[in-house]
């Protein structure tokens, strides 16, 4: 199947909904496009290079994300915000820069195998706790300051939201990791947490902070279980950083403009 390729500096998982200001021009004939024919675009990591200017070069990751307008908010000038769910994975066959203004991929859409049933459920329950003490510590101690977890998720149609519309989205998830010190840590009973490992591994890919390469290898990992595992292993690496107040470094080559002779 063809499908609109909005390429960005970001990994979008199934489950999670992205905010996207839209201005450049041959985006927003993409966002006509898909409001006209409600149609998904699709959402792909930019390994290297950018999205914006008309003879942009990239080079884009294998893999991506259907993405679904949930919301859309037009401006007098043209541009849009939006809202897009992710509602699935695709792999890239081939990429059309000459049809139209924006980039038209072929693409397969992607199953999800969750491989050793019983394991991804007992791993699902690991990655569980892991989470919950993953969100403890991301809370700010005395003097420090931490990143609200702003991630947005699809809301169930029949959930425990009793006003809520297929379709409506969830403003953030489960906790605020700047709440206050005297405030319980979550656990497990205060988090909507789904029953389906596979839809589980999808939302923690989307909401645990870690490097987009790593990211991108969640969505990539062939069945739930694999998932799961590389899902537990970030957690586990993260608490032991978060335990220490430490947190990854990556360095921008075009900041720090090559070694220093003393």
């Amino acid at each position: 199947m063809d499908i609109p390729l909005f390429p960005l500096h970001t990994v979008l998982c199934p489950g999670i909904v992205v905010p996207l200001h839209v201005f450049e021009e041959r985006y927003r004939a993409l966002t006509r496009h898909c409001l006209d024919t409600g149609q998904p675009f699709g959402i792909v990591l930019i390994r290297n290079g950018r999205e914006v200017g008309e003879r942009s070069v990239l080079s884009l990751a294998a893999v991506g994300a259907f993405a679904e307008i949930r919301q859309a908010g037009r401006y007098p000038d043209g541009r849009y915000d939006l809202l897009a769910a992710g509602t699935g994975r695709f792999a890239i066959e081939s990429v059309d820069a000459n049809s139209e203004p924006y980039l038209v991929a072929e693409v397969t859409a992607l199953d999800d195998e969750v491989g050793d049933e019983p394991r991804a459920e007992r791993l699902a329950a690991s990655a569980i706790r892991r989470f919950v003490r993953y969100l403890e510590l991301m809370r700010a101690r005395d003097g420090e300051t931490a990143d609200v977890l702003d991630i947005r998720v699809e809301l169930e149609p029949g959930g425990d939201e009793d006003d809520a519309a297929p379709g409506d989205v969830s403003p953030t998830i489960v906790a605020d990791a700047t709440a206050d010190d005297d405030e319980e840590p979550p656990t497990a009973r205060d988090l909507v947490i789904p029953d389906d490992p596979t839809v589980l591994s999808y939302l923690l890919s989307g909401i645990v902070q870690v490097e987009l390469p790593r990211r991108q290898g969640l969505l990539e990992a062939e069945t739930t279980v694999e998932r799961l595992e590389a899902l537990i292993r970030l957690l586990d690496r993260e608490v032991m950083l978060l335990t220490s107040r430490l947190r990854l470094f990556s360095a921008d080559p075009r900041v720090l403009g090559g070694a220093r002779r003393s």
